[in-house]
């Protein structure tokens, strides 16, 4: 009965020692994850927002990417590298053209090819209202890279996966 005890005390200890280590020691696939969640939350736009709070996502925005970041698409015209500033001045013209805008993120797939590097496949739609009433939905898939600097994860590379279309 007593080793029995001890055995249910033991596991019991290791089990909030679990919950406490992934709790206060997030691990790589969430810091990554972290930053995608960081990308939608300041791309997107309610038809409230400031000004001020519009300049501040832009600058925002800019802080998430390496430079320069390569930007792939089957769209000759948007391929290219970019630095943090272009980044950021062209997310804020694209966001003007919108009176509301949600970028929608899943099903997220994380792996770590080496130390420092986490590539990401994942889906992202884009779902708003451009400033003349005309409704948008639009669904791509990503690969991205991601690269760890200081600390941090930045995005290395971003491809838009061209889908087959009927």
């Amino acid at each position: 009965m007593v080793k029995l005890k001890y055995l249910l005390g033991g596991v019991l200890i290791v089990i909030i020692g679990i919950v406490v280590a992934t709790t206060v020691f997030p691990s790589e696939e969430r810091n990554v994850k972290k930053r995608f969640h960081l990308l939608s939350e300041w791309v997107s736009k309610s038809p409230e927002e400031s000004s001020l709070t519009m300049l501040q996502k832009m600058k925002d925005i800019g802080t998430l990417f390496l430079e320069p970041c390569e930007l792939k698409s089957p769209n000759e015209s948007l391929s290219g590298s970019y630095t943090r500033q272009e980044i950021s001045a062209y997310a804020g013209s694209a966001r003007s053209f919108f009176s509301q805008l949600k970028l929608k993120l899943y099903d997220l797939h994380v792996v770590f090819p080496e130390k420092g590097v986490a590539q990401v496949n994942l889906t992202a739609r884009m779902i708003g209202r451009s400033r003349t009433g005309e409704g948008v939905d639009e669904i791509r898939e990503l690969d991205c890279l991601l690269k760890k600097v200081d600390g941090k994860w930045f995005f290395s590379l971003i491809e838009v996966i061209e889908v087959l279309k009927k």
